[in-house]
């Protein structure tokens, strides 16, 4: 890494699942620049990878162009956001392995278990289970209450907590058993400060819309949310018509949300969510008991009938 190369400036990754020209990664990307404090490197998606999860290219090779980004060295990648955090941390792309991995800026949030579908959360993760620092952001998008320029707002606020993060790397006293999943709120000029929570349970309830095209329904964001605003109330008049094959596209049609201060609920009341993640997914501990016993009474009953 960077600090352990003699480098002055500590090296920064940047990725995410929006794409490398989503307005996000390219106002994380200014904010770190301007700062002065980072070398910067990006290695993202050359198209949108929302909700893609933690898949990889296995087969197939993938493809790197080089950007350009102003004070930074970037790359397009034709994979996805954990192919692209894996290329970039392992030394096959850059020189040498960045001291942290940023991935973001998301538009949209990603709490409870949006996280699971996240890419961006992903590109984090992938950093993580490869041994090297890493934070995911994102952003809660309000559609007609919030623009571009936000992006630039969020990547502010979230500056202290990188910075924080890379003295701790610097004097090798960073907590290395979890990434960070950072969210910032809409009316991120009001927020409330910071506050350390856990993972929530809240989910979007999807359903599903029958479309002509591509073009019609909702605009879903990369969270597995549905922008409100354009959801479709019109009754499809061509369900009975007959076509060579049917098209569908997600809608969510309720929110089941955490009443506690967790993600989620924290987010709403205008706080900047730090959740620490993993990446094991082990069950209650009662649901171990409750196995335990249950497996063993499966053993019994086929031993019974031999």
């Amino acid at each position: 890494m960077s600090y352990g190369d003699g480098g002055d400036l500590p090296t920064v990754m940047v990725t995410n699942d929006d794409g490398i020209d989503a307005p996000g990664i390219r106002a994380l990307v200014r904010v770190l620049v301007s700062s002065n404090r980072f070398r910067v490197l990006v290695c993202a998606p050359d198209s949108e990878k929302s909700a893609v999860s933690h898949s990889i290219t296995w087969q197939n090779a993938i493809s790197a162009k080089p950007v350009e980004i102003s004070g930074a060295i970037a790359f397009a990648v034709s994979g996805t956001p954990a192919d692209c955090t894996s290329l970039g941390i392992s030394e096959a792309l850059f020189p040498s392995i960045p001291d942290l991995v940023i991935s973001g800026i998301n538009m949209g949030s990603n709490c409870g278990y949006s996280i699971i579908y996240s890419g961006t959360v992903a590109g984090a993760r992938e950093a993580f289970i490869n041994g090297v620092p890493s934070i995911s952001l994102s952003y809660q998008w309000a559609e007609g209450r919030t623009n571009v320029d936000d992006f630039t707002l969020a990547a502010e606020a979230s500056l202290p907590i990188i910075v924080a993060m890379l003295a701790e790397i610097k004097k090798k006293t960073y907590h290395q058993n979890c990434f960070l999943n950072v969210d910032i709120p809409t009316d991120v000029v009001n927020h409330k400060g910071y506050r350390l929570t856990g993972q929530s349970k809240s989910t979007a309830k999807p359903g599903w819309l029958q479309v002509t095209s591509d073009a019609q329904g909702g605009k879903m964001l990369s969270t597995m949310t549905m922008d409100a605003d354009s959801l479709s109330n019109s009754e499809t008049e061509f369900l009975n018509a007959k076509h060579e094959h049917l098209q569908f596209i997600r809608e969510v049609r309720e929110l089941h949300m955490d009443d506690d201060d967790t993600d989620y609920c924290s987010l709403k009341k205008g706080y900047i969510t730090v959740t620490p993640l993993g990446v094991l997914s082990p069950a209650a501990m009662e649901s171990q008991a409750y196995y335990k016993q249950w497996l063993s009474d499966v053993a019994d009953s086929f031993s019974s009938t031999l």
